[in-house]
Parts: structure tokens; C-alpha cells; sequence
């Protein structure tokens, strides 16, 4: 957030009008144009950067004033804080059609860093990045002027290599690479001198440099490395510390890919024999040479992570280059494989030494990522590895948030782990959910991809509840971390004869333990009854309003859309009908939040309509599950978009052309649960309240009695009585107060054309249960909640005026 005087100065900057502006810069251009620009002009430029920066659309500014400040810019007799700033409003104004800068003939380094970052912002319309890149390299591979360095062009060098890597040859790849293994590994290892402030106290004589020191104090004794700490550090330390941020970038553009076949004796093959020695790595060309000296200073940053820092922050220094470390020696070994058995000793050390300690469990991917990569190389206990990477680490810092997103990287980006038969994978994917659970909205778009390949025929059930439950997952683990950070006096276990009184209570009492424990579990547990979930779903009810329990809960509808899409495509029949039960149960059990709920239920009613599609038999296989369902009058209320397309359903496959275990004494069924249902939410009683039900319900209700007639017409007088009844009903007093007039009447007009429909009871026959060679024709499209088009077509033809009911 910004202070109010921030806000004010960005309020005014984005009020100023044109005109205003072009006053204000016409000011400026005279500052600029005097003998030296001094503290007015900078001043005015300062001003100038913040209006043009302010706003999110580009600000016009003169052709001739962008002119201007490309001179003062490239002037020697600018000082430096007017250049940098007119480099920084030449960048706000790119892609710049008047731009004539070039960068060519610069030789000073801070001029060409400032020229370069304003030439790489044009977006390579005229081959700038190429230019400054050729340029930067040329500066780079001869020596510089007194006073000059390097420093300022590394950043510039590392934006190229971004920005467009193919822009640089291999002779000056070549080159910079030479200069990388230099900076890397001869920087000086005594600290720098500070340079005098002058005055009465300064001390004539000079300092003797001290040495560098380790994180713990020692001195080094060793090669400079980013983890050496000094007061003052020395251009080439600088110079030390920029090369290693960039070595990664720089290896994986140009390192090249040439893997070396192992030697079957070990690894000393000539290579390695060749690179043992400091003084012999020179003979070896540009790239190997870097590679060489790169992987020693990995090698020795490994080291250097094992003392303990006298500063927290150096701490935190330790881990991250540690990650880094271990990421190149990676790359290194990709790219030549006789370092893979150089590597393998010091990483194994250093996994054993902080595979315990929760604070580099971030560490722990990359050199998991490199087992994984040389595993033929590496004769190491993988399963151990990996066992302890997906069972512990995110049960305990499943709230770590950049844990999490690496976490959940590393697995797409080794998405082969879940598709192979390993079994460390398939069974720790609910610790994954964790992750999901507790950083929902960042994480979403990464688990869209990753859930696809979690999905089989083993884990979809599973995973279909724990995709149901992740509201009430996340909400279990809030309650865990409030639980961990009790005092230990109240982390006793909870008198069985006491009811909990709170979720917290509740944690580690005997009555919800087990039910916690399987909710939070690290390894999949198919064989546990959901249903005991039950109770704590109930009791977690408290923290249904907890924003993260809210966000978790809004991500849930789209995983769910996914989870059907890829289950489609490898389920068979049984797997089909598991979930279309689970489907019918679990409506009645979800987390209570009612917008989670209408959005659950209005996913599963389209998916259980693909689910019938998929597999029409699934009517005559299920039918008693499926007729509990529709035969209860509670489930139109309170899971109407459930209900209605189970009945929908009904009507559509429950049928002998898509199943022939279909048989009349079935569709009768059906149809007297559905009679009753329709009976009681439509029977007018004088004592009784009209329910209040949502008219597609009614209609498909109707249309589906209608169609079970028309295959067993026996049932066609019955319907028939029914729907002449529906003008009373849509005339009632008590109904015409539920429900509003546009509903009323297209009630009335679907019973119409189902009653006109039945007058003919083999053209119904036909339109509700046409041959399978016609099925897919213009006549049989479903229009208006699953009603063939021919309904319109016969009301047409019976009654030229629709919704004339006769009395």
C-alpha cells in the first residue's frame, strides 16, 4: 500500500491534461537544453517519469523532445541521475517510433547499460536485442578503460540471452563463457578496502584488506564464493556473485547438449581424468572449462551450506543457493554425464543431513528432480527418497505457499511418476490435496493440469471424494495448525464422557479422532467408509464462513467438471455406475455452505446427463438406487438440478431400445414412484401448503410419465387424466401466489401438447422412442427440457390454438 502522499502525487500525476503536459515538457526541454543540466532539470525529469509512468496508457510526448532527451542521454556533459532518468521515461515511452538511438560505438559500460535497457524495450521490431547483444559481448571480450566494469552489463547480457538467445554466435558465446569460469572461480578472497569519507576523523593510512569469511566466522580457506561474507567486496567479488545469479540461464542456452556415454569402469574417463586438476581444466574448450569450474563452485557451495550461519539471513542465503546449487549440477550432469558420479556422493551426504530439517525441505525437490533424472546412474534407495518427499513434507508445510506451487511444479513437470507403476505416487496423492486444500486460488490452474494424471480406474473414486470434501479438508487443517500451536499443557487428550464443545476440542477427542485422522491422511485409504465423515462435516459447519474455507470451496466446481471429462475417457461400465450411486449419496452429504452446494449440484446434474449417455443401461442396472431417489419428494426442494435430471434420465433411457433387460413390469414402477411424486407436489389440499417446487421439475415430471406411457400405453389414461387435472392446478388461488404467470403458462402448454401427443398413441410410441437408425434426425432433437421438436409439430396439427384445454 501506498502513503497518502504516495497516492496524492499519483492522483496528480494522472490528472494532468494534455495540454498541461505539453507546457510542463516544454519547460523541461529548456532546463535541458542549458549549458549542464543540473538539479532543476533533474528535478523536472523526475516529475516527467512519474506522470508518464502513472497512468496505464501511453503519454504523447514531442517528437522532437524524445529527440531531446536521446541527446542529453548519450551526452558526456549529462550527469548520471539526468541520464538514468531520461532512459527511464524512454523506456515508458517504447516501442518508440522516433528513436534513433544505437548503441554501436559506446564505450563506457554505465552508458551502454542505460542505452541497451532502452533499445531492449522497443520489442525487437528492428533487431535490437541482436544489436545490443553483439555489442555487450564485444565490450565484454576486450578490456576495459580505467575506471569501467563489467558489473553494469551483466544484467544487459542476461536480458538478451532471455529475450532472444539465438542472437549471440558461438564464438561469443564461446568468449563469455571463458570469462564466466573466470569470474566464478579466481575472485579474490580478501575483502575490499572502504573507500574514505574524508573530514577530520579520516585515518591517512590505509587498511591491510582482511580475508573473507565463511557464514560461521571462519576464515576462508577456500575459493570466493556467493556464501562468502566480507564488509566491502571487490569489483571481481561483484563480478563473482552476478555470474552465478546468471550461470543457470546461461548453461541451459548455451552449455550444449552433448551427453557423454558413462565409462562402464567408473568415472574415470578421460574427461574426468582430464578435469581433476585446475591447471589442466584449461585446456578444455570454453564450454567444458565453465562447466568444470561451475560444477566446483556448486561443490563448494554445498559445503559451505553445512556451517551454521551466525545470521538469520545468512541462513536463509544458505538454502537458496543451496537450491540453485543443486539445480545446475543437474543441468551439468545432463549435459555431460561423467560428472553424475562426482555428484552423486555429495548429494547423498547432503540429503541425509537435511532430509530432517523442515526448514530446506524446499532443497529437497531439486535433488529429488536430479535422482529422478540419473536414476540409471545412480545407485541410490529412490523409494526411500521419494517416500519421504510425498509422505512427510506435505503433511507438515502443507501451509508453506512457495512450497506448495514448487511442490505441485515438480510433479507436472515429472508427470510420468503417476503413470508409472511405482507405488510411492499412487497412493500419497491425498497429501496433494493438502496443497489444493489450503492455497486454492494460486494453485488452481496447476492442478488443472496435474489432476488428469492422478486419475485412474484405482483412484477416481477416491479422488471423487476428496474433490467433495476438499472445503472440509481445508478446514480440518486450519484446525490442525491451531491444534499444534496450543501449549502443551492443553494438548491432553479430551475426556471421552465430554462432548466437545468446539472444533478444536473436537481434534483429540476419542469421538472424532479416527474421523480426523482419515480425512487428513498422506496415503490413499479407498477401503475407508466415507460415511463416518459425516459427524465432523457437521461439526466443521462452524468454519464455513473462514475466507480461506470459502475460496477452497469456489475452486471445487471446476475441478469436478475436470474430473468427469477425464474419467470419461478410460471408464468402464462398473466404474460408471460406482460413481452414479456415489453421486445420488453424496448430494446429501456436503459441506454446508449454500452457494458450494448450488454449484455442486449444478456440475454433478450435467455430469450424472453424460454419465446416462455414456452408459443408458445404467437405468435398468440401477433402478432401485435410482428409484429411491426420485420417489422422495424432499429431493426435488432441497437438489431439484439432481433430481430433475435423474427423472429426465428415466424418461430418456429407461427403455428397451437401450437395454433389453428393460421389461414392462419396470417402466410401471418407474412410473407409480413418479405418479406420487407428481401427485404430491401438484394435489391441491384445503388444509395443506403448496410446495413450492420449480416448474422444470413439474415439466419434466410430466414429460417423463408421458414417455413411460407411450412404451407401455396400458399407462396412457392414467397420464392422460393427470394432465387434464394441470388447468385446475395452474388456476388455484394457492398456486397462482408461488408462482409466477410465465411459469403457469408453460406448464399449461406442456401438458397441451403431451395430452394432444397421447391422442396418438403410436406417433408418441415414435417421437419418445423412435427406431435407432432415425434417432439422431432434426425430428428427434430435444428442445426445451429434453421435449422433441414433434410435440410442437402435433399440437399444431390437433389444436390451432395451443393451451385450449378441453373442460
Amino acid at each position: 500500500m501506498f502513503s497518502a502522499a504516495a497516492e496524492s502525487f499519483l492522483r496528480q500525476a494522472r490528472e494532468i491534461h494534455e495540454e498541461e503536459l505539453r507546457r510542463f515538457v516544454g519547460r523541461v526541454s529548456a532546463l535541458l537544453q542549458g549549458p549542464e543540466p543540473g538539479p532543476e532539470a533533474a528535478e523536472g525529469l523526475r516529475r516527467l517519469h512519474l506522470t508518464v509512468a502513472a497512468t496505464k496508457y501511453p503519454r504523447r510526448l514531442d517528437g522532437r523532445f524524445v529527440e531531446l532527451l536521446q541527446t542529453v542521454l548519450c551526452s558526456p556533459k549529462s550527469p548520471e541521475q539526468v541520464q538514468v532518468l531520461c532512459a527511464a521515461i524512454l523506456r515508458e515511452m517504447s516501442p518508440c517510433n522516433d528513436l534513433i538511438l544505437c548503441c554501436d560505438e559506446i564505450q563506457d559500460t554505465k552508458l551502454l547499460s542505460l542505452v541497451s535497457s532502452v533499445l531492449l524495450a522497443q520489442g525487437n521490431k528492428k533487431g535490437e536485442v541482436a544489436a545490443v547483444g553483439q555489442r555487450v559481448v564485444k565490450v565484454l571480450e576486450g578490456r576495459l578503460p580505467e575506471g569501467q566494469s563489467a558489473l553494469v552489463l551483466l544484467p544487459v547480457l542476461a536480458n538478451v540471452i532471455s529475450l532472444s538467445p539465438e542472437s549471440l554466435t558461438e564464438e561469443q558465446t564461446d568468449a563469455v563463457s571463458r570469462r564466466l569460469a573466470g569470474w566464478l572461480r579466481y575472485a579474490s578472497t580478501q575483502q575490499g578496502v572502504a573507500q574514505p569519507l574524508g573530514g577530520f576523523f579520516s585515518s591517512p593510512r590505509t587498511k591491510q584488506p582482511a580475508p573473507v569469511t565463511e557464514v560461521d566466522g571462519a576464515i576462508a580457506t577456500d575459493f570466493f564464493t556467493v556464501l562468502s561474507v566480507g564488509q566491502h567486496y571487490t569489483q571481481d567479488q561483484w563480478l563473482n556473485v552476478q555470474a552465478f545469479s546468471m550461470l543457470r540461464n546461461w548453461l541451459l542456452c548455451y552449455g550444449g547438449q552433448e551427453g557423454k556415454a558413462p565409462n562402464p569402469g567408473g568415472d574415470r574417463s578421460v574427461t574426468s581424468i582430464i578435469s581433476t586438476t585446475s591447471s589442466s581444466s584449461r585446456l578444455l574448450p570454453p564450454k567444458e572449462h565453465l562447466r568444470e569450474k561451475a560444477f566446483e563452485y556448486c561443490q563448494r557451495l554445498t559445503e559451505q551450506s553445512t556451517r551454521r550461519p551466525l545470521k538469520k539471513d545468512d541462513g536463509d542465503l544458505q538454502k537458496a543457493c543451496l537450491i540453485e546449487a543443486v539445480a545446475i549440477m543437474d543441468i551439468i550432469c545432463k549435459q555431460d554425464s561423467s560428472y553424475v558420479h562426482r555428484a552423486l556422493s555429495s548429494l547423498k551426504i547432503l540429503h541425509g543431513r537435511i532430509c530432517g530439517d523442515a526448514t530446506y525441505a524446499r532443497a529437497l525437490l531439486p535433488i529429488a528432480q536430479f535422482f529422478l533424472n540419473h536414476s540409471k546412474l545412480a545407485a541410490v534407495d529412490l523409494d526411500a527418497i521419494y517416500k519421504h518427499l510425498f509422505t512427510d513434507i506435505p503433511a507438515q508445510l502443507f501451509h508453506n505457499s512457495s512450497l506448495a506451487f514448487e511442490f505441485i511444479q515438480f510433479c507436472k513437470d515429472n508427470n510420468q511418476l503417476f503413470t508409472d507403476t511405482s507405488g510411492i505416487f499412487r497412493q500419497s496423492f491425498p497429501n496433494l490435496f493438502k496443497f489444493l486444500a489450503w492455497n486454492s486460488p494460486p494453485l488452481i490452474s496447476e492442478f488443472v493440469d496435474l489432476l488428469p494424471f492422478l486419475l485412474d480406474a484405482g483412484t477416481a473414486i477416491e479422488i471423487f471424494h476428496l474433490l467433495l470434501d476438499l472445503p472440509c479438508l481445508t478446514a480440518a487443517l486450519d484446525i490442525q495448525l491451531r491444534a499444534a500451536a496450543l501449549p502443551t499443557s492443553e494438548k491432553a487428550t479430551s475426556d471421552p464422557a465430554v462432548k466437545p464443545a468446539t472444533c478444536l476440542e473436537a481434534f483429540r477427542h476419542p469421538l472424532y479422532k479416527s474421523t480426523f485422522q482419515h480425512l487428513l491422511r498422506s496415503r490413499s485409504a479407498p477401503e475407508d467408509a466415507p460415511e463416518s465423515l459425516i459427524p465432523l462435516r457437521q461439526l466443521l459447519g462452524s468454519l464455513a464462513g473462514n475466507p480461506r474455507v470459502v475460496q477452497c470451496a469456489e475452486t471445487v466446481p471446476v475441478l469436478l467438471e475436470l474430473f468427469f471429462g477425464v474419467v470419461a475417457e478410460f471408464a468402464d461400465g462398473c466404474l460408471i455406475n460406482q460413481l452414479v450411486v456415489l453421486l445420488l449419496q453424496r448430494s446429501d452429504q456436503l459441506y454446508e455452505i449454500p452457494a458450494f452446494k448450488d454449484d455442486v449440484y449444478r456440475v454433478l446434474s450435467s455430469q450424472l446427463a453424460m454419465l446416462c449417455k455414456l452408459r443408458p443401461a445404467l437405468i435398468v442396472e440401477l433402478s432401485t438406487e435410482i428409484l429411491e431417489f426420485s420417489g422422495a419428494v424432499s429431493n426435488i426442494q432441497s437438489k431439484e438440478p439432481i433430481f430433475t435430471h435423474v427423472v429426465w434420465a428415466v424418461g430418456e433411457y429407461l427403455s428397451v431400445s437401450y437395454d433389453k433387460r428393460c421389461t414392462v413390469e419396470q417402466i410401471t414402477r418407474f412410473f407409480e414412484a413418479l405418479e406420487a411424486v407428481l401427485f404430491e407436489i401438484t394435489q391441491l389440499r384445503p388444509l395443506a401448503s403448496t410446495p413450492s417446487c420449480a416448474p422444470r421439475a413439474i415439466s419434466v415430471l410430466m414429460a417423463t410419465l408421458t414417455k413411460l406411457a407411450a412404451r407401455s400405453q396400458d399407462l396412457i389414461p392414467r397420464v392422460s387424466m393427470f394432465l387434464s387435472k394441470m388447468r385446475t392446478f395452474v388456476q388455484s388461488p394457492a398456486v397462482t401466489s408461488v408462482y409466477c404467470e410465465e411459469d403457469l403458462e408453460e406448464i399449461l402448454i406442456r401438458a397441451t401438447e403431451l395430452m394432444n401427443l397421447l391422442k396418438m398413441p403410436s406417433v408418441a410410441q415414435f417421437v419418445f422412442t423412435p427406431p435407432m437408425d432415425v434417432a439422431s434426425t432434426r425430428l428427434q432433437r430435444e428442445v426445451n427440457d429434453s421435449l422433441p421438436l414433434a410435440l410442437r409439430m402435433v399440437t399444431q396439427l390437433l389444436e390451432p390454438a395451443p393451451g385450449c384445454m378441453p373442460v
